[in-house]
């Protein structure tokens, strides 16, 4: 699975779904193909790629619900683009947190190489979701915002990550920290900046790190890639350019 990454924090509204939309857009700008997993059962990610809550569609939780690998029926095209595929969330995946962690993994098995990476975006909890999404991976991607409330937690997911280490995966790795909504200019992200480096190491901050821009709200309620906003959004795309091939590297060394 060394083109798998989970997309992590216990906390919500941190920007896992920024990073993760973002990443595909840069992907998606360069001609690569990846596969955005929609592990969140609010279903965010899935809807701003232009899929639409269809009672009647199979979802991840079909995954997570049988054993079947099979995932045709399953994985839509975005509507941003034909590089980017999706693995759609629905609000039933609520049920699903105590089922067995491993599905997801040898269902991806069975279309990663199909990829040039697959992104999975996980829901704010540190429950059987996001297990089975760190099971799945082969690194581990945390997203952090730069205040108090936004590094609360993270010793416990560096507690999770453990433990899903030691029983279901022995090939996951924490590939680093991706810094989101920082202000162009505060103290207070300064010192939790600082603050995070004294916890993980400052080698483990992923640089650049994702401004704070109106321009990903409105992103998201239009339903659009932070690419197609083009000289509207030049430091938001030279930021995720950066970080994709920052992602590149990770998977190729994987790969060695």
């Amino acid at each position: 699975m060394r083109r798998t990454l989970a997309i992590v924090n216990q906390k919500g509204g941190v920007g896992k779904t920024t990073v993760t939309l973002g990443l595909a857009s840069a992907a998606a700008a360069v001609g690569r193909r990846v596969l955005v997993v929609d592990l969140d059962p609010q279903a965010a990610t899935s809807w701003v790629l232009g899929i639409d809550p269809d009672p009647s569609a199979r979802t991840i939780a079909d995954v997570l619900d049988t054993k079947r690998r099979d995932l045709d029926g399953i994985i839509c095209r975005s509507s941003w683009s034909e590089h980017i595929d999706v693995l759609p969330s629905t609000s039933r995946l609520q049920q699903l947190e105590a089922g067995p962690s491993k599905r997801l993994r040898k269902a991806l098995a069975t279309v990663e190489d199909d990829y040039e990476a697959v992104f999975v975006d996980c829901p704010p909890s540190l429950g059987n979701l996001t297990r089975s999404a760190l099971t799945a991976s082969r690194h581990a991607l945390l997203v952090v915002e730069p205040s108090a409330l936004g590094l609360r937690g993270i010793g416990g997911i560096a507690d999770v990550i453990d433990d899903v280490w030691d029983a279901t995966n022995p090939d996951l790795e924490l590939a680093g920290v991706v810094l989101n909504r920082v202000p162009a200019v505060s103290r207070e992200a300064e010192r939790r900046t600082d603050e995070l480096a004294r916890i993980v190491g400052r080698e483990a901050i992923w640089s650049p790190a994702v401004p704070q821009r109106v321009v990903f709200n409105q992103a998201v309620g239009e339903r659009r890639s932070i690419h197609s906003y083009g000289s509207r959004a030049p430091d938001p795309i030279v930021v995720f350019d950066a970080l994709w091939r920052r992602v590149r590297g990770v998977i190729q060394a994987a790969g060695r």
